[in-house]
């Protein structure tokens, strides 16, 4: 029992970094229904500018050079803040020339301009950091703490309270301000809300900002837990986050949520399944489980999770 509650911590963490990338996918087809394919790349800039930003600062791979103590902390708080800050305009720019032109046109245009501006970032990260593993500095402290029999290491914690406390924030947002409940009005009916004198394309471009931000605040929390990322990390982390997003129910803030936290711990505890049930164990089947999964859930639950049935917007 003391494996199985260390893999649900880690899944735990691994599925709060899925449900922050997987609120970008449903905030955007919750508001124009397209698929941004480019988000997970965009969350992929986000760990090479917080390398970067690091870098600037002296952090690299030799712990004996680092600031330590409340330095250290400033630099990460302040390489969060940056990184946040630059996905989020990212996604704006993205939003403005790659599919605000399109956004009138067959819904097929769109969804390939999005796979488009994906490959370009892909290359865009390659061309900055190279085409090999890029060392993310471990600047977290390796302590651990014991519940019983169980050991947390720090950073699963840190990872999971940033998580909340964004997800909290996101929820604040959108239900409590003027501009949450102008996404709110945009995504229920778009011609209405654009009737009352709404801002249409410029909520559109805050839930841009607003989701890409949340890509680039996880990518400073996935680099200090994984310690490395690569030009290509958008497009793997990025499929598992649409599989949350679509599990939760695809449009559905609290579905992405929650999808990412059922993968996150569905991929972990995968690992528990011994060799006389599947090849060499569950650990090179985990990607293969969670879409079992959730052809299973989809097939008799096709909404999602938390997903409503919803008339064709037109």
């Amino acid at each position: 029992m003391t494996l199985f509650y260390q893999l649900l911590i880690v899944g735990l963490a691994s599925g709060a970094i899925y449900a922050l990338i997987a609120l970008g996918y449903t905030m955007v087809y919750g508001i124009i229904e397209l698929i941004n394919f480019a988000h997970g790349d965009i969350f992929m800039i986000g760990t090479l500018v917080a390398v970067t930003v690091f870098g600037f600062f002296g952090i690299t791979n030799s712990p004996a050079t680092w600031p330590t103590g409340w330095n250290l902390v400033g630099i990460l708080l302040v390489t969060m803040i940056i990184s946040t800050l630059i996905c989020a305009v990212l996604g704006v720019v993205i939003e403005r020339i790659a599919y605000r032109p399109l956004r009138n046109a067959p819904r097929l245009a769109p969804l390939i301009s999005a796979i488009g501006v994906s490959l370009v970032l892909e290359d865009l990260g390659k061309i900055w950091k190279g085409n090999g593993n890029v060392p993310f500095p471990t600047i977290f402290p390796n302590v651990a703490f014991h519940f019983g029999p169980v050991t947390v290491n720090a950073i699963y914690l840190f990872v999971m309270v940033v998580a909340v406390i964004l997800m909290l924030g996101l929820h604040w947002f959108i239900t409590y301000t003027r501009a949450g409940r102008a996404m709110r009005a945009v995504a229920q009916d778009r011609e209405a809300a654009a009737l009352m004198g709404i801002n249409v394309n410029r909520v559109i471009s805050t839930t841009f900002f607003v989701g890409a931000g949340l890509a680039g605040a996880a990518s400073v929390i996935f680099g200090l837990q994984s310690g490395t990322t690569v030009f290509n990390l958008g497009f793997n982390l990025g499929l598992v986050a649409f599989t949350a997003a679509v599990l939760g129910g695809i449009g559905n803030i609290v579905g992405a949520m929650l999808g990412g936290v059922v993968i996150g711990v569905v991929e972990s505890l995968a690992t528990l399944i011994p060799d006389s049930v599947l090849p060499h164990g569950g650990a090179p089947w985990t990607r293969a489980v969670i879409f079992a999964i959730l052809i299973l859930i989809l097939v008799f639950r096709p909404s999602g999770l938390m997903g409503q049935q919803t008339p064709e917007k037109v």
